[in-house]
């Protein structure tokens, strides 16, 4: 009897997965929601163990890098080491769970999507986590140098001695290498949004007037007010919404020529 009840529930359970999304309820989408977001939370956890293991190394490489190796650099605060170490720690595992994320996200909205359209954008996960890497060392290897650049030049100018915080210099990489590693997500989304029919060529084509002023305040907002800093900052973003129209009108072509064949093989 007890085997006949656990099959029965076992049963229910296996149905209760294959419900398609448009029979599923509220409260079903709240449940897989939570799911998800439990199975994110658990892989963070075993991360953030992760992070603060290498913390310390990427820390010491980062001090070590000739980016900042003749800066000295000084606690202020009592509580500043701390601060970075478990923030670094907190970045590290947050950048390890990045393909954990994309796929759980990806697993949410699946079933609301056809066998083709999960294969093609399953294929988004590792394009996007590459992508958010270039955009760390976008920001790293080009943006910040020239940055740093500009402002001892304007310390000198100012006859001012430079003195660092520990604290301030590495809020001040993870004020522009962050913000660069979404931005670099923007091929990506749009790429997804087409292929699930939400944006379209025409559209970003007809709001790129709009965008850019967005991706001009963006820039000022993590830049100093300094042209040249301002425009190499921009010209990537603006490059990158260019890209992202060329990728969408690709994807908009090659979803409905999908659609176009499919059709006469359902009729017959």
């Amino acid at each position: 009897m007890m085997r006949t009840t656990n099959q029965q529930m076992f049963k229910k359970k296996k149905h209760k997965k294959n419900i398609p999304l448009s029979d599923m309820s509220i409260m079903d989408h709240a449940v897989e929601l939570r799911r998800r977001v439990l199975v994110i939370l658990v892989f963070f956890v075993i991360a953030l163990i992760g992070g603060f293991m290498l913390a310390v190394p990427v820390i010491a490489y980062l001090q070590a890098a000739p980016l900042a190796a003749d800066m000295p650099f000084h606690a202020f605060r009592l509580t500043d080491p701390l601060r970075i170490y478990v923030n670094f720690a907190m970045l590290v595992a947050f950048v390890l769970i990045i393909p954990v994320i994309l796929y759980q996200l990806w697993a949410f909205v699946a079933p609301g999507l056809k066998e083709e359209e999960q294969k093609a954008t399953l294929a988004y996960i590792p394009i996007s986590f590459f992508l958010l890497l270039a955009g760390f060392a976008f920001a790293y290897f080009i943006l910040i140098p020239y940055v740093m650049s500009f402002m001892s030049t304007m310390a000198d100018r100012l006859d001012i001695n430079e003195m660092y915080g520990i604290n301030e210099y590495f809020s001040f990489l993870f004020q522009l290498t962050i913000p660069f590693g979404f931005l670099f997500q923007l091929p990506v989304v749009v790429m997804f949004l087409t292929r699930l029919g939400i944006v379209t060529p025409q559209l970003l084509t007809k709001i790129r007037k709009y965008a850019y002023f967005v991706l001009l305040v963006i820039a000022g907002l993590i830049t100093p007010p300094e042209l040249m800093s301002h425009l190499l900052v921009t010209l990537p973003m603006l490059i990158l919404y260019e890209i992202s129209i060329a990728i969408s009108r690709a994807t908009y072509r090659k979803h409905h020529k999908q659609a176009a064949q499919s059709q006469p093989n359902k009729a017959q």
